[in-house]
């Protein structure tokens, strides 16, 4: 039976590779990519380039094509999703000083400093293992709605904060095989860098990240508990397809099971948050009291405007 295809793509790649005059380069790649029409987040740096971009089948064949013509990017691995739509409103590319940002005196580059890359069935086995410390590369609103089995949860809300974090915490790595990984492996590619420069050996990372962890057809997602946080609309994306699905975070109000992510309803807030529609409701959406009974609250906005017709 013929499978039906969604008309949509979802493109998540990354490549740390030298871009001379990469501020000329961002600004030719917006325009290339409002040329094809598909929508998304890059980012551009001398270091490399991080994106996730979503169009047709068509336009997107046409994107990585065209990368792959171009001798800088020609390694470049893509992880597609389909879609039935676009996830993302806009096309944006920026330029910054680092595709992953650390800010440190003497930056890491990937290419000469990283941990040892582990595919996912050798990471699976590695978790199994009792020596092992697993790190969770990425924010810690990510690890909420979904991590593996004893990962540390780190204590940051940006990336930039793993090199303090890690130095406080040393002894939670000292003598350990360590684990670590992110959505892509763009992240932890910087972070194993960094373990190995503040004197850790054994440092490894999952290739490809959680999103090719899940597509994995030897081990599918195995072991994964919740979902895996996504930088677009879809907020979050299911990876475990081997074993019934598991919920593991809890909503902000009540503590019960809950993996929907919303933004405080108090204009000015737009903290994000873990809210259940029932909490939602009760709440206004809000993240505090003070935010619920807010004039610029979205709720009270609607019910003063339906009061006026």
């Amino acid at each position: 039976m013929k499978r039906n295809v969604r008309p949509y793509r979802i493109l998540l790649y990354y490549l740390y590779t030298k871009i001379e005059n990469s501020e000329d380069y961002a600004e030719l790649h917006l325009k290339f990519c409002k040329s094809l029409g598909v929508l998304g987040r890059i980012i551009i740096a001398h270091e490399g380039i991080n994106g996730t971009i979503s169009g047709t089948i068509d336009q997107t064949n046409a994107y990585i094509a065209a990368m792959r013509m171009d001798p800088r990017f020609e390694k470049m691995e893509f992880k597609i999703d389909e879609a039935d739509e676009h996830c993302f409103k806009k096309m944006f590319v920026r330029h910054r000083s680092e595709i992953v940002t650390m800010n440190l005196d003497e930056d890491i580059d990937p290419n000469v400093t990283s941990g040892k890359k582990l595919k996912p069935k050798d990471f699976y086995e590695a978790l199994q293992r009792d020596d092992v410390v697993i790190v969770d590369g990425r924010n810690d609103y990510e690890y909420d709605i979904g991590h593996f089995p004893n990962a540390i949860r780190p204590e940051v809300r940006v990336f930039k904060e793993f090199p303090e974090w890690i130095r406080k915490n040393r002894e939670m790595f000292e003598g350990k095989k360590i684990l670590a990984y992110c959505t892509g492996g763009i992240r932890c590619e910087k972070l194993t860098g960094l373990f190995l420069k503040e004197g850790f050996e054994d440092v490894n990372h999952l290739h490809g990240g959680i999103i090719n962890y899940g597509k994995d057809k030897e081990v599918r997602g195995k072991g994964w508990l919740g979902k895996c946080y996504v930088f677009d609309e879809r907020i979050s994306v299911d990876i475990n397809k081997a074993e019934p699905h598991q919920i593991v975070s809890k909503c902000f109000h009540c503590g019960e099971p809950c993996e929907r992510y919303v933004n405080c309803a108090q204009l000015e807030c737009h903290a994000q948050f873990l809210c259940c529609e029932k909490c939602d409701v009760e709440t206004k959406r809000s993240c505090c009291e003070e935010h619920k009974n807010s004039e610029r609250n979205e709720y009270n906005i609607k019910e003063r405007e339906a009061a006026l017709s």
